[in-house]
């Protein structure tokens, strides 16, 4: 298979410092990746954390940076101007953005198996022009004309090893939630998470858990009427199509172990109901995993780290998981 491309997200906060860790503690399991970066932000990020100065392989075409055991490959990306860390820049904000956009044009034509995105200040490329709410619609965006013949998100995963949630809705306000919840909303979701489990995590038969909105899952109806009106008949229609997915369950009692026997992925409503029992059982090693997409993607779960970078602090341990699922998941897609 192909290396993964891994884009440089901002470079004033953890993203290249914590590449650069992965790649000096590598081992011969780690996947084979090249960065979509400037390479003096490279060699400083090294630095600056102490770690060897890597020998890269510096090119502006992604096909010639194949993965040589000992030379880091780097798809030259230049900023604007020398980051300071902890400081993002916005004179840097175009770097990051076409970091992103050659990381995907890599994987779609041919160059890398999936892309692995470093944290990006979405405040700093919005007020550049970045008109997206994160990475996840960025890249929706950016292979919208490519050829899918599955059911298309983007849909959010957040994924650690006894836990995957997906989201309904993702960055939206809660006062905002019930009226952006649909049932064709959910039967989407259903469809791209079923898909992706069968596809990208090699689950035949994959059973999928669908939180409620309101306490209780509505008490049949006394405490809001979003099970029966939304969301149970969403869950009708996908038992219909073949998928094994549950009517609204109460999502005060869907986390515990027990009950996380009982599923393969959970499909949560809004942001915080679905990422507070990630982050709780997994907090340093859960990926963002955008699912329903021709090309594969994952991130660290975990943001810019500003109040932390260059200071050697950042652990890896989530970037190491962000390559593994990749790589696992491109292997499953193209049969190795």
């Amino acid at each position: 298979m192909k290396p993964l491309a891994v884009s440089m997200g901002d470079p004033a906060g953890i993203g290249l410092e914590l590449a650069m860790r992965v790649w000096s503690e590598r081992e011969a399991a780690t996947p084979r990746f090249y960065l979509v970066a400037d390479p003096d932000a490279v060699l400083r990020a090294a630095r600056r954390i102490g770690l060897p100065t890597p020998r890269l392989q510096v090119s502006d075409n992604p096909s010639e940076l194949v993965g040589k055991p000992d030379v880091l490959g780097v798809f030259s990306t230049g900023l604007a101007i020398e980051e300071i860390p902890g400081a993002p820049d916005p004179r840097n904000a175009q770097a990051t953005i076409l970091a992103i956009e050659r990381g995907v044009a890599a994987v779609s034509g041919g160059a890398a198996s999936a892309l692995v995105t470093l944290p990006i200040s979405k405040s700093v490329l919005q007020g550049q022009g970045f008109g997206f709410p994160g990475h996840t619609e960025c890249i929706a965006h950016l292979t919208q004309n490519m050829n899918w013949p599955c059911q298309r998100g983007p849909v959010m995963m957040l994924a650690g090893p006894t836990l995957r949630v997906a989201l309904a809705t993702i960055h939206t306000p809660l006062r905002d939630v019930a009226s952006a919840l649909t049932s064709e909303r959910i039967v989407v979701v259903g469809r791209v998470v079923g898909e992706a489990l069968q596809r990208d995590f090699g689950i035949d038969a994959p059973r999928i858990a669908l939180c409620g909105l309101n306490p209780h899952a509505g008490e049949q109806g006394r405490i809001g009427r979003e099970e029966i009106d939304v969301i149970n008949p969403a869950a009708a229609q996908l038992r219909a199509e073949g998928w094994n997915v549950s009517d609204a369950r109460s999502a005060d009692a869907l986390f515990h172990d027990a009950a996380r026997r009982d599923y393969d992925a959970v499909i949560a409503l809004y942001h915080d109901q679905g990422l507070i029992p990630i982050k709780t059982l997994h907090f340093w090693d859960a990926v963002n995993i955008t699912l329903g997409l021709p090309i594969i993607r994952t991130s660290p779960d975990h943001g810019t780290g500003f109040d932390i970078a260059g200071t050697g602090l950042a652990r890896p341990d989530s970037l190491r998981s962000a390559l593994r699922q990749a790589w696992d998941m491109a292997a499953r897609r193209s049969g190795a």
